[in-house]
C-alpha cells in the first residue's frame, strides 16, 4: 500500500506535494548520485543468489473490497516490470521511484489500496508499498547500505497470514517518500522482480561471494494500552545478526529499527498468544 499524509486544505495539500516532487526531481538530475538501472544483459552474468522472499498477493483484510486487492495486482506487474533484472553497481543507488516513475492511468495502473492516517483509501497505483516492503526484506540481508526508508505509522490491520517481523516494511508515496539502497562494496547486485499467479517474489544476486550472512530477529513485541489516549499501540524491536559466512562466527549484532504504531482495528487483549 502507498500511503499519504493529508492537510485541511485539499489545494494547499495538492501544492506542497508538488512542491516536494519537485524538489526531488531537482536532486535526481543534479545531484551527484549515480542511479542502478534495468539491463538486459550483463557480462559476466550475475548469478549468484544470495537471498530471496515472496509475499502473498490476495490477503482478507478486514472492510477492504476485494476489487482493490485484484487491482494492486495489476499495479505490482506493471512497477515489477520496471525494477527486474536491475544492475546495482559499486557506488550506485538503488531508487524505487526513478525505476517504476509516475503511477498514472495513462501508463496501465489502476486504483488500488492507499492509507491515511491509519484509514483505507483507493488511488491510482496503489498497493505498490508490497513492492517496498519486498525490496526492504531483500536488503536487509545483503551488504546494501539502506539510504531512505519510512515507516508505517499506523497498524492498519490485524496479522492475515504474516511471515514477516510487524515493522519491517517501508512506505513510499511518489516521489519523494521513496525506497533507496547504496552499493557500498566493490561487488555488482542484480535484482529480479515478478509476479506470479500467487505471489509477489524477488531475489538478489550477487557477483560475487559476500564475506557476511544476515539474519533479522525481533523483540520486545507487544500491545500497549495508553489510557492518557485511549489508544492500543503495537511495538517491537528488530536486530540484525551478521555472521562471517565461512567461519558462521557472530560478527556483530545491530539494533535495526524500534516501532511503535498506532492500533487502527478492533484490538482484543484475549487474542495476544
Amino acid at each position: 500500500m502507498a500511503i499519504i499524509s493529508r492537510i485541511k486544505t485539499p489545494r494547499l495539500y495538492a501544492l506542497n506535494v508538488e512542491r516536494h516532487r519537485l524538489i526531488r526531481w531537482f536532486f535526481w538530475l543534479f545531484g551527484r548520485r549515480s542511479f542502478a538501472r534495468p539491463l538486459s544483459k550483463v557480462v559476466p552474468p550475475i548469478s549468484n543468489r544470495i537471498f530471496s522472499h515472496k509475499s502473498v498477493l490476495l490477503r482478507k483484510l478486514n472492510n477492504v473490497d476485494m476489487r482493490l486487492q485484484h487491482n494492486k495486482v495489476i499495479n505490482l506487474r506493471l512497477a515489477a516490470r520496471c525494477i527486474n533484472e536491475t544492475i546495482i553497481r559499486p557506488n550506485q543507488t538503488f531508487s524505487l521511484w526513478r525505476l517504476v516513475g509516475r503511477p498514472t492511468a495513462r501508463r496501465g495502473f489502476v486504483a488500488g489500496l492507499l492509507l491515511s492516517q491509519g484509514e483505507v483509501l483507493e488511488g491510482i497505483g496503489g498497493g505498490l508499498c508490497q513492492i517496498a516492503n519486498l525490496l526492504f526484506w531483500l536488503f536487509l540481508h545483503t551488504p546494501l547500505t539502506v539510504t531512505e526508508r519510512h515507516h508505517h505509522s499506523f497498524d492498519a490491520f490485524p496479522d492475515s497470514g504474516r511471515v514477516l517481523p510487524f515493522g519491517s516494511g517501508a512506505t513510499i508515496f511518489y516521489n519523494y517518500v521513496d525506497l533507496q539502497a547504496r552499493n557500498d562494496t566493490q561487488l555488482t547486485f542484480r535484482i529480479r522482480l515478478w509476479v506470479d499467479d500467487r505471489f509477489l517474489r524477488g531475489e538478489i544476486m550477487c557477483s560475487g561471494e559476500p564475506a557476511y550472512s544476515y539474519k533479522i530477529i525481533e523483540r520486545n513485541h507487544r500491545f500497549v494500552y495508553d489510557p492518557s489516549k485511549g489508544k492500543w499501540f503495537r511495538e517491537n524491536d528488530l536486530f540484525r545478526r551478521i555472521r562471517d559466512r565461512q567461519t558462521g562466527q557472530l560478527v556483530i549484532e545491530e539494533h535495526l529499527l524500534h516501532n511503535y504504531s498506532q492500533v487502527m482495528y478492533d484490538y482484543r487483549p484475549a487474542e495476544v498468544n
